[in-house]
């Protein structure tokens, strides 16, 4: 991948790297630390390839795997908080219409009751739903992810879902 091409990925990628981590972290300072961090790694796993002459077979499932493995380390080296719900710093209340504060005001309930819910489920579900329902990666993308077969992944999101709703 040549610097063009990366900053053509970056733009793209970025803003939905962030979200994986913000609603991992809550935090927009750490998601944005966290963030950088996975791209400098990527771009070096991209220099490491390319000179044992390796090729990656998908760019997006390798920086999400990166992404996931920093989130992992943030909770190792600090004990794991209760996710701050914060509905004026929520990256899925972006889209606001402003004509109509009533509609708002649900969305950022909605949106506060998701967090909570997705708080409640193990960090594999998180991940799962996250990857498949907001950034929409194929099944077969979230297989490679997380190295497992992607019937495993078809049952995983399945329980990952009943585990949501059952937490909403």
């Amino acid at each position: 991948m040549r610097k063009r091409q990366f900053v053509k990925f970056y733009d793209q990628q970025a803003p939905k790297i962030y979200r994986f981590v913000y609603l991992k972290v809550s935090s927009p300072q750490d998601s944005e630390d966290l963030t950088s961090e996975a791209f400098l790694k990527f771009w070096q796993d991209l220099a490491d390839k390319k000179e044992k002459k390796e090729k990656i077979d998908n760019h997006r499932a390798l920086l999400y795997k990166i992404a996931n493995n920093l989130v992992i380390d943030f909770y190792r080296k600090k004990s794991r908080s209760e996710v701050s719900i914060d509905p004026e710093n929520t990256v899925l209340a972006q889209i606001k219409d402003k004509t109509d504060l009533n509609k708002e005001v649900i969305l950022n309930s909605d949106v506060i009751e998701v967090k909570k819910a997705l708080n409640n489920i193990n960090e594999e579900y998180q991940n799962i739903i996250i990857w498949r329902y907001l950034d929409d990666f194929s099944t077969k993308e979230i297989a490679q992810i997380l190295g497992k077969p992607e019937g495993n992944i078809r049952v995983l999101t399945h329980r990952a879902l009943k585990a949501l709703k059952k937490q909403m």
